[in-house]
């Protein structure tokens, strides 16, 4: 029997795995490095809202998979992307050793024979352009601020750059779980001809300094329609894109893509996660899933992106079920 590691090698690679790769179970996340935490903090689920360290006011909502921005008048950080410089303020990216002492300790728990040691990043560069000024500002001022915008973006992937060098320093992940939502779940956020423009350059130089410096593998996570955005994602270096929803036609993309990128999914939270939810309702969306997709270049899970559900229960029911298909499909 294959590790979890072993397994998701070969699932990816298009070798020969011995059972679906479950969710994120090859992945050994870590949590609390001291950047995030100066960049945060979060909001608790259902407490007050927090400023965090962009200046951004954050409110965390019951019954939601994460904390949002509060974007009316009074909260916005940019109201005017031509005055960024004046206003936009990135968080250090310079800490005491001792301050890593937390993160290091809980990656030195981390079975490398069965997990890839996993570091997790959010926001992303899209997110937190509209973290600081709306989604609708920001769609709008990457036609009529084109400039200031690449200005700005090329300020945030400066910050993650720093940020990035640090984590390499003092964790030395294996792998990146890399959040950034680009699309609704029918759509892109922008059409490919802007991704291009304005992020693929900048994911560029991110994920390929994490490339450059040992770690293996690029997991990008957008619950989302991105379809028409994979050639890019391939581009620039991902290598699991992981919350592509079922909207997305994931079989067509393994079939075209498979061997560049694979496509962890399918199984929509909104079909599983929800109020009242049940297993045969769980085990028919599993199952099609599975057999829609099939063995190779595809991860069954959740589309959240996290090892977690809403709704207690939910995600190890899924476990559950996509561990029956593995006995059911690899026989």
């Amino acid at each position: 029997m294959l590790t979890k590691r072993e397994n998701l090698l070969e699932t990816i690679r298009g070798g020969t795995p011995d059972r679906f790769v479950n969710q994120y179970e090859a992945f050994g996340l870590v949590f609390g490095d001291p950047l995030m935490e100066l960049a945060g903090p979060q909001p608790e689920k259902g407490g007050p809202p927090i400023v965090n360290g962009w200046g951004v006011t954050m409110v965390f909502p019951e019954h939601v998979p994460g904390a949002f921005p509060v974007h009316d008048d009074e909260h916005k950080v940019l109201k005017d992307i031509t005055k960024w410089k004046e206003v936009v303020k990135a968080p250090p990216t310079e800490v005491p050793d001792k301050d890593w002492e937390f993160i290091k300790a809980m990656a030195a728990q981390v079975d490398r024979n069965e997990q890839f040691l996993t570091v997790f990043g959010a926001p992303g560069i899209f997110e937190q352009l509209h973290y600081l000024m709306g989604m609708d500002d920001t769609l709008i001022n990457f036609y009529e601020e084109p400039e200031a915008m690449h200005e700005l973006i090329d300020y945030i992937t400066d910050y993650r750059l720093r940020y990035a060098a640090q984590i390499v320093k003092y964790v030395k992940p294996e792998c990146i779980l890399q959040h950034d939502d680009w699309g609704s779940q029918i759509s892109s956020f922008m059409s490919p001809a802007m991704f291009e423009e304005f992020l693929l350059p900048a994911y560029k130089k991110l994920y390929g300094f994490y490339k450059e410096n040992g770690v293996e593998l690029i997991v990008h996570h957008s619950d989302s329609y991105a379809a028409n955005l994979v050639p890019y994602m391939i581009e620039m270096g991902i290598d699991i894109w992981q919350g592509c929803l079922s909207t997305n036609n994931t079989p067509e993309l393994i079939e075209k893509y498979g061997e560049k990128i694979t496509f962890m999914g399918e199984i929509d939270n909104g079909l599983v996660d929800k109020e009242g939810w049940s297993r045969e309702e769980i085990r028919k969306v599993v199952e099609e899933a599975c057999r829609r997709c099939g063995t190779k270049y595809f991860i069954p899970s959740t589309t959240m992106g996290l090892p977690m559900s809403v709704y207690p229960g939910v995600y190890e029911t899924v476990s559950e079920e996509i561990d029956r298909m593995s006995k059911e499909m690899f026989k």
